[in-house]
């Protein structure tokens, strides 16, 4: 009876401790959690972007992730900027001058291509704010000629997340295209590291001479961290949590069972 009592003590511990190293390991994954989304930081990747919509190369460059699920794509081909639905778009401060419009000064294609399709340009002194109707935490356009005084600002709601001019992208555009004398072009991938820099709000300025031109915006819809490498595959921070949880419950569900076996043998 003494070495069965013994040997019940001893798959207790050994039960205890596991236990605890599972609480340590929770407790881990939350801190590093915490302290991966304790600061705002948008990221932003340049490409030379893809071929439109079966294949089209004369419509400037579109975004890498413009046919995954869950993307939204507005391309200005229409002629306007949309007021209504997903995104909104709105002119502040415009002097008439900034609009959708098609001319030699459109973004490039995927390998320089001369855009043939409207965009939307925005001059000095001029605002144009998106309002989105869901949070994204993935945002991408073709940017092009780059020139001075180009800012992109994101926000969710009224507090800005982080900004981007052209000093931040020009240094890295893939493109010099010849139609706009060597100025820079590429494809913008902006996305959020954590769910603290999820944004709902994108503010478009012209802070000096020249314009801000850019084309095929992408939208996509999405809460914490946006993986570019492979954006369909990262689960989330609870799903992590989560699957602690289920070893804990089946490893209290193995330790009943052997304490069972060990009565039931007495």
């Amino acid at each position: 009876m003494a070495d069965e009592h013994r040997k019940l003590q001893e798959l207790t511990t050994m039960f205890l401790k596991k236990i605890a190293c599972i609480a340590a390991l929770s407790v881990s994954a939350i801190a590093s959690l915490t302290y991966a989304g304790s600061a705002h930081a948008i990221s932003f990747k340049v490409t030379t972007g893809v071929a439109g919509p079966n294949g089209v190369t004369d419509q400037g460059a579109y975004s890498d992730f413009f046919a995954l699920p869950g993307t939204t794509t507005i391309d200005f081909n229409s002629g306007i900027a949309p007021t209504t639905g997903f995104a909104k778009y709105s002119f502040q401060k415009n002097d008439g001058s900034s609009s959708v419009r098609s001319d030699r000064w459109a973004p490039a294609g995927a390998n320089g291509e001369v855009n043939k399709t409207n965009y939307l340009a925005v001059f000095q002194g001029n605002d144009v704010t998106i309002n989105l109707e869901k949070t994204l935490n993935y945002f991408g356009i073709d940017w092009g000629a780059i020139s001075g005084g180009n800012v992109f600002s994101f926000y969710k709601d009224d507090t800005l997340i982080k900004s981007f001019s052209t000093e931040d992208v020009d240094p890295v555009a893939p493109i010099r295209a010849e139609q706009h004398y060597g100025e820079g072009n590429g494809f913008l991938h902006f996305y959020s590291d954590s769910k603290l820099d999820n944004f709902n709000k994108i503010v478009i300025s012209q802070t000096g001479g020249g314009g801000f031109e850019s084309d095929n915006y992408s939208f996509r819809a999405g809460t914490g961290r946006f993986d570019f490498e492979d954006p369909t595959s990262v689960p989330e921070p609870s799903v992590t949590l989560g699957m602690l949880a289920v070893g804990g419950v089946f490893l209290l569900k193995r330790k009943n069972q052997k304490l069972k076996s060990v009565r039931q043998s007495a």
